[in-house]
């Protein structure tokens, strides 16, 4: 296979990389840590006494979170490439043209190793940044609106439960 098959192929390929899946599961355990403060600070939970449902809730919506921006970043990779082509061609045209020791194949391959890198960090900033904002979005709703005449402990397990489930089952549609 040639370099330009292995890059297409990579791109279709919903694995992400080690670089990608720590940086997706950092930004989850930050995220999913937020509510831990918001309860202990706001809803008055003792930290300590309830140390297993924060860890567990934590580690879950974790999970789930990082699921979900694996999901949103492969669906969006794709329309991403496709509206960033023509600006990525021109801008390595610009570069490259110049060049006379390229062949036209090693030139487009560049343009497309471009492209998916473009891709690749514009879907990745994307899903973080709206899989956050959805899910902090919810546990406000779930935590003050929905669930407010529950018991701290009780509103804690099933906003975070119920927050992050719902992102990562949103996270599985086509998007199309």
């Amino acid at each position: 296979m040639s370099k330009e098959e292995e890059l297409l192929l990579e791109g279709f390929n919903k694995n992400v990389s080690t670089k990608s899946s720590a940086l997706f599961y950092g930004n989850a355990f930050i995220v999913s840590s937020i509510p831990v403060w918001l309860y202990w600070r706001i809803h008055s939970i003792d930290i300590f006494s309830y140390w297993f449902v924060f860890v567990a809730g934590t580690l879950v919506a974790t999970w789930l979170l990082a699921f979900a921006y694996k999901n949103t970043k492969h669906i969006l990779k794709d329309k991403i490439a496709v509206k960033r082509e023509a600006a990525v061609t021109r801008e390595m045209t610009k570069k490259l043209g110049d060049d006379k020791k390229i062949s036209k194949k090693e030139m487009n391959e560049r343009i497309l190793w471009k492209k998916n890198e473009v891709a690749e960090y514009e879907a990745t900033t994307f899903s973080i940044f709206y899989n956050n904002s959805l899910f902090l979005a919810l546990i406000i709703l779930a935590s003050f609106y929905v669930l407010r005449g529950m018991t701290p402990q009780i509103n804690y397990a099933l906003s975070i439960g119920i927050s992050s489930g719902l992102i990562a089952l949103l996270s599985t549609g086509t998007g199309k």
